[in-house]
């Protein structure tokens, strides 16, 4: 396991961990956290020591403003610009087999960062459709006029949330962003998620080409309550594609 600090294209500093098989592999999964999250959830670290046990590498990363990365606003443009750089990256380190994992909002910061180089998706629960954030209110609204952002606190870190990141969201064309995905995707979701509608996922499997959706009779956006299915399904999705 080795911690790796890259830059992204502003120049900021950026946190990763790579994660290497005891046997030497040609394959790696990138995985991208969800929106104010890190790279080092339990979730993240059971996957990703699952992974290594089917040869596979890993690379997980925090992008601007979270975990041990640079501080920086949270916009969905600085999400894709840090995935992107996180995919540069490990394109230097060789490996010919390049797989993504992404939960909740890494559903848009893949999509839109895609290229024709990955192998094959899985995502969690993610966001592809246009919606509101569910912090949108009146209170939120004068705090960015205030101070230019809204102070998220949570995991004893403050994320700062400016308006772009809710204009963002409100503006984003489904079919636009999916129509562009070849690699085979695999999408997660829990049937009563009460944080990214499920319609959103169920959708999206119309435009992509590849796809398969399962859904989870949960809840809870975050779905742990079912990662002993999950990272099987995760798994099993990559050594077929």
């Amino acid at each position: 396991m080795k911690k790796i600090n890259f830059k992204n294209s502003k120049g900021l500093n950026l946190v990763g961990v790579l994660q290497e098989p005891k046997e030497k592999t040609d394959s790696i999964v990138i995985m991208v956290h969800g929106f104010t999250s890190n790279k080092d959830r339990p979730r993240f670290l059971k996957l990703a020591e699952e992974l290594n046990n089917n040869n596979f590498s890993t690379f997980r990363f925090d992008s601007t403003g979270s975990g041990e990365s640079d501080e920086g606003l949270i916009t969905i443009e600085a999400y894709v610009d840090d995935y992107k750089s996180a995919f540069n990256y490990v394109k230097t380190l060789g490996y010919s087999n390049v797989f993504v994992m992404g939960e909740s909002i890494a559903g848009l910061n893949v999509t839109l960062g895609y290229t024709d180089e990955i192998k094959a998706i899985v995502f969690w629960c993610p966001v592809t459709a246009k919606s509101t954030p569910y912090f949108n209110n009146e209170k939120v609204k004068k705090e960015i006029e205030e101070k230019g952002f809204y102070s998220r606190f949570k995991d004893n870190k403050y994320f700062k949330i400016p308006q772009q990141y809710i204009d963002e969201r409100e503006n984003i064309n489904q079919e636009e962003l999916l129509s562009k995905i070849k690699c085979p995707v695999l999408i997660i979701h829990g049937t009563e998620d009460n944080s990214v509608s499920i319609k959103q996922s169920e959708d999206a499997i119309k435009i992509l080409k590849t796809s398969k959706l399962i859904k989870t009779p949960s809840r809870h956006h975050n779905l742990d309550e079912f990662l002993d299915q999950m990272i099987p399904w995760t798994v099993n999705w990559f050594k077929q594609n």
